[in-house]
């Protein structure tokens, strides 16, 4: 059974994965930074809980090393809402070793076995964010960017091992963060309609509707998509 690795397993996305993968017959690690989550969903889908923080490069290449996953999702992620002039130096540093070094060092530990088995699938969780920019979410944008980037690098750089890697934009669910976000934006004064309204097909549903998106990536039938960027968002990366 093939093991895949999902970041950020525990919530929301995370968890949808989890379930969608389970069912597609692998064997999921739930790895979360939070235990009670981690444990609750490797409970449901019938897989294994890892307690880690991704932020923690070490830790995660010393565990995730020993995996033997031909599936890694890169899902964890990490936001704080402030506009860029009242960021300081440490929730940017925080924000970075998160959203960015994590999906470096998760990626690191789990590539030298897919390239050794000449096989693996590698999904990225970004951000329409880091393709149109953000308000209040510069840094955000900036780290989400540097995943798209990272994974169009590094599917160049293992097309020849047979892995593909791809990187998925989901827009913005309705995670308690979203509604933070908006409650800042109108407090600085910035009453506009914000990013839901341009949503193109129904609502900001991600976890239920973008698991098969991930899914469909880390299958067989997608084994000839590499170094793609996909919009999950119902056409908010078409733009105004």
């Amino acid at each position: 059974m093939t093991v895949a690795v999902v970041t950020g397993g525990g919530r929301g996305i995370g968890a949808a994965i989890c379930a969608a993968l389970a069912k597609a017959g692998h064997s999921v690690w739930v790895v979360d930074r939070d235990a009670e989550p981690a444990y609750i969903v490797a409970e449901a889908v019938g897989g294994r809980a890892v307690v880690l923080d991704v932020a923690n490069a070490e830790q995660v290449i010393s565990v995730l090393g020993e995996s033997d996953a031909r599936i890694l999702v890169n899902n964890a992620g990490y936001d704080e809402f402030s506009w860029f002039t009242d960021v300081r130096p440490q929730d940017w540093r925080r924000l970075l070793a998160v959203n960015l070094e994590g999906v470096f060092a998760c990626t690191q530990a789990v590539l030298p076995a897919m390239q050794r088995a000449k096989h693996g699938r590698i999904v990225n969780v970004a951000s329409e964010a880091g393709r149109l920019g953000s308000k209040g979410n510069a840094v955000y944008a900036a780290s989400k960017g540097g995943v798209i980037a990272f994974g169009r690098s590094i599917a160049r750089e293992n097309a020849r091992f047979n892995i593909t890697v791809n990187t998925i934009c989901p827009g913005p669910d309705r995670h308690p963060i979203v509604g933070q976000g908006a409650r800042a934006r109108r407090t600085r004064g910035d009453h506009g309609g914000g990013d839901d309204r341009r949503h193109r097909i129904g609502s900001a549903r991600y976890p239920r509707r973008g698991r098969g998106a991930v899914a469909f990536l880390c299958s067989a039938e997608a084994g000839y998509i590499t170094g793609e960027t996909i919009g999950v968002s119902g056409g908010m990366g078409i733009g105004c």
